[in-house]
């Protein structure tokens, strides 16, 4: 088996679930859960391959996905902070509504030419004899990503900033004393995941794949909301949640093209096993790093 191959496809597949993983941490860290980024995933794809095509300039298609993802959560912010309808129920619908939509608007642009981003290997480090390839060949939207869950890592614990999305997920009441909103602040920790969700999108449709087809996130935006616990609610915890996904995928796919005798569905589903597992070894564990306000969320679903 081809580790270097394993590796590397994990880091470059990583990245589409490390973004919508990094914007969930955000918005739960304010108290709502956010199960619309499968919505927003698709809808940051579809339209950053749509936008990249008309414009010729993959870039102006990356910023629509962005923009597109944080519209479609835009919706779920209003049912649930404005009309305070229920997170979970609610999220499930934006995901549906994403699905038709992107459904409906991507059936011209299945089979179509992508305008891609390129790969940008870093001068020097991607010679590098294996880890060349695994960490220093892949596009621009992938080492931003790490960059984004640094970045986010220090707002969150050592910025004001950082400390109002905290509060609005621990003591809401806390910013009322300070004449602060903690709608306000929900509301911009969820457009700001549906951004990012949307961003994990795009890089999917024009940096992984190539190409788009109806929901091909395949569940990832639903993943991501899963590794926010195995990532306890840590932005640098994440990377190693995102690449630990895609790395079964890596893997599934590596064991394929080798004829492994091991079934395809078992291969297929051998990632969201992954998942499964390692949430069932670290949720207890890590029940205590959510914030306050989440476990509100499940005590009014039932």
């Amino acid at each position: 088996m081809n580790v270097e191959a394993v590796l590397a496809g994990a880091v470059a597949g990583g990245t589409s679930i490390l973004y919508p993983t990094l914007g969930e941490v955000i918005s739960e860290r304010a108290g709502v859960i956010n199960l619309g980024t499968e919505g927003s995933m698709l809808a940051g794809a579809l339209t950053a391959y749509a936008v990249g095509i008309q414009t010729g300039n993959p870039w102006a298609g990356v910023v629509a996905g962005m923009v597109a993802g944080s519209l479609l959560s835009l919706v779920h912010a209003f049912m649930v902070l404005t009309r305070g309808a229920n997170q979970i129920a609610v999220g499930l619908v934006v995901t549906f509504l994403g699905l038709g939509l992107t459904a409906l608007f991507g059936q011209d642009f299945v089979g179509r030419g992508v305008v891609a981003l390129r790969e940008f290997p870093i001068p020097g480090l991607s010679s590098l004899p294996f880890v060349g390839r695994v960490l220093f060949s892949h596009d621009v939207l992938t080492y931003l990503s790490l960059v984004a869950a640094v970045v986010l890592w220090f707002m969150v614990f050592r910025t004001r900033t950082g400390m109002k999305l905290r509060a609005a997920g621990e003591r809401p009441d806390v910013l009322h004393t300070f004449g602060m909103s903690p709608t306000v602040v929900r509301y911009a920790a969820v457009l700001c995941g549906g951004a990012l969700a949307g961003l994990g999108g795009a890089q999917l449709s024009t940096a992984f794949t190539l190409n788009w087809s109806e929901g091909m996130t395949v569940g990832r935006g639903f993943v991501a909301v899963g590794l926010v616990i195995f990532a306890a609610w840590n932005p640098l915890k994440a990377i190693f949640g995102a690449y630990l996904f895609s790395g079964a995928i890596a893997l599934q796919l590596q064991l394929q093209a080798e004829g492994s005798d091991i079934s395809r569905y078992l291969l297929q589903a051998l990632p969201y096993l992954a998942v499964i597992v390692v949430l069932a070894i670290l949720s207890r564990r890590r029940a205590n790093a959510a914030p306050e306000a989440l476990s509100r969320v499940f005590e009014h679903s039932t």
